[in-house]
């Protein structure tokens, strides 16, 4: 250890003679040195692609790679972005966005209304096999080309010149502009993508981005950089010069780097040693998020596709223990699937949402009566081999070993745990290869909707498999209506179905633990997840 340390001294010193590397602040926050941040990204996702990712640990990294015509902050506050300026009609289904002149690429082309273009239709294109194409449903005529009721020209999307784009809805969405700053409405480059579709993002040369930082160096699932973009049309704005994402999956392992100074922050954190982090550090903070954990049943696989067995499972744990000796961070007992805090027409949609009947405690009688009606009374006859699926963690493991203590105890039933690595988890979920799986959910915008379209027959997040027509017809009514009130009674309806129909087991409605140096100033996290990593700056 301590010839590491001589070692990491002296290149420090070397780096500081070459290139006078120092760190340099006033009291603003102006920096006039290099500054270096690095953050625990936990897992190296899947894919840096706007249009085609699905995990927030993507989420968190693209965020700050690429921007939409509008930007959202951690407060969200919806400001220009790439657009500098927009006009909405009377009716509330066009925008006319105005690109600003000195909006440019990492490489220091001009970013266009072509480019807009481009991703959407590449968004909406039944081939790509976007996850997330239902947030482009607002767009007009978006689902019927993806149906292949329309063609692709009929999108409603149209590039007056270079700087112009106008964008048509089906209908007037008073989230909208939010919806615009969303990774799916971000711009790609075709002539970047169409060269290499599937790894564009993975090589330096390749990943042409629009944000305020850009990549320089990719070793997959060890270490991402970006630095700051001088291309960027906001740079001077932007404070630290690099970004470092490592991935550090072991909760032990990361917190033993934040705790060495060898990271900055992380959201990964021991499940054990939050009481004495709580009571001890002043680096760590418990942050508010409308995020929901729960377990997720394949409703179309055995013995999941009986709802008398779902119900059962769902009326069988004691959220409130789970909650208070398993999480440990002020999370609360989740009834239905929309969490508390999403505040629609002046009433939070939760609340006046109710319970569905489940209680934070074992409803054990109901439990048992519903077990026997799918014909396994006190578990007999119960099927062997059935499996709960979770991804590498230690809070999740925690939690399904509770859960499977739970189902035993009251159920008299067994069920083993999977344990697979984050990738394999997510592959399998989107998949359907699993009967019961860990699964949760954060919102993507500050709306009801962002949880309950997520089990429309179409959409690529849809873990359950759940499939329903008049489910559909509910969420098709609820975003086409203009009406407010109507889209929320609407979306009360379309929650109470789902779950009647015990698709889900809610377990938590989640906070989300950070920890960050004390030498990284002006950081905030959202209710949303996200982190303005151009807003921060560092303090030494």
């Amino acid at each position: 250890m301590k010839k590491s340390l001589t070692i990491f001294l002296a290149t420090i010193i070397f780096l500081s003679i070459v290139i006078g590397f120092v760190y340099a602040i006033d009291a603003k926050g102006n920096q006039d040195e290099y500054s270096v941040l690095i953050f625990n990204g936990e897992i190296d996702p899947p894919t840096l692609d706007p249009q085609l990712n699905t995990i927030s640990h993507g989420s968190l990294i693209i965020y700050n790679m690429f921007e939409g015509l509008v930007k959202t902050n951690t407060r969200n506050e919806q400001t220009p972005g790439v657009a500098e300026k927009w006009e909405i009609s009377d009716d509330g289904k066009q925008y006319k966005f105005f690109i600003r002149d000195d909006a440019k690429w990492s490489d220091g082309k001009a970013v266009t209304a072509y480019d807009f273009e481009y991703a959407w239709k590449r968004a909406v294109n039944p081939a790509n096999a976007v996850k997330y194409v239902n947030h482009m449903f607002y767009l007009k005529n978006a689902k019927d080309i993806f149906d292949g009721k329309k063609p692709m020209e009929e999108l409603g999307v149209e590039v007056v010149d270079e700087k112009t784009l106008i964008a048509t809805l089906e209908a007037p969405v008073p989230y909208m502009l939010e919806m615009f700053s969303f990774g799916v409405y971000k711009p790609v480059r075709e002539d970047i993508v169409e060269k290499n579709p599937d790894n564009w993002t993975t090589n330096p040369d390749t990943c042409i981005s629009n944000g305020p930082f850009k990549m320089t160096e990719y070793k997959m699932n060890d270490r991402l950089t970006l630095v700051k973009d001088e291309n960027y049309w906001d740079q001077d704005r932007v404070k630290l010069n690099e970004l470092q994402f490592v991935f550090i999956e072991e909760e032990g392992t990361a917190l033993s780097a934040f705790q060495a100074g060898e990271i900055d922050g992380l959201l990964n954190i021991p499940t054990q040693q939050i009481p004495t982090l709580m009571m001890e550090s002043d680096e760590f903070f418990i942050k508010p998020r409308l995020r929901l954990t729960y377990a997720a049943f394949n409703v179309t696989a055995f013995p999941f596709d009986n709802i008398k067995v779902r119900e059962a499972f769902t009326k069988s744990i004691d959220r409130q223990k789970i909650v208070d000796t398993v999480i440990l961070t002020g999370e609360i007992p989740a009834s239905g699937f929309v969490p508390h805090g999403l505040i629609v027409n002046g009433k939070d949609f939760r609340e006046e949402g109710g319970n569905f009947g489940i209680q934070p405690t074992v409803m054990l009688e109901e439990a048992q009566k519903a077990l026997a009606e799918a014909g396994y009374p006190n578990g007999e006859g119960w099927p062997k081999n059935v499996e709960y699926l979770y991804n590498t963690n230690d809070l999740n493991k925690k939690i399904a070993e509770t859960l499977q203590e739970m189902w035993k105890k009251n159920l008299n039933v067994d069920v083993s745990l999977v344990n697979v690595e984050s990738k394999v988890h997510s592959q399998r979920r989107h998949s359907g290869d699993f009967q019961i799986a860990r699964a949760g959910w954060g919102a993507d915008y500050n709306h009801p909707m962002t949880f309950l379209d997520l089990f429309t027959s179409e959409a690529g997040n849809n873990t359950p498999q759940y499939r329903k027509a008049e489910y559909d017809s509910l969420i098709e009514q609820a975003k086409l209506s203009t009406d407010p009130e109507k889209t929320i009674e609407l979306l009360h309806k379309a929650e109470e179905m789902f779950m009647n129909d015990w698709a889900v087991c809610p377990i938590s409605y989640a906070t989300q633990p950070i920890m960050m140096k004390e030498h990284v100033k002006n950081w905030d996290l959202s209710p949303l997840g996200d982190i303005n990593f151009d807003e921060i700056y560092i303090e030494k």
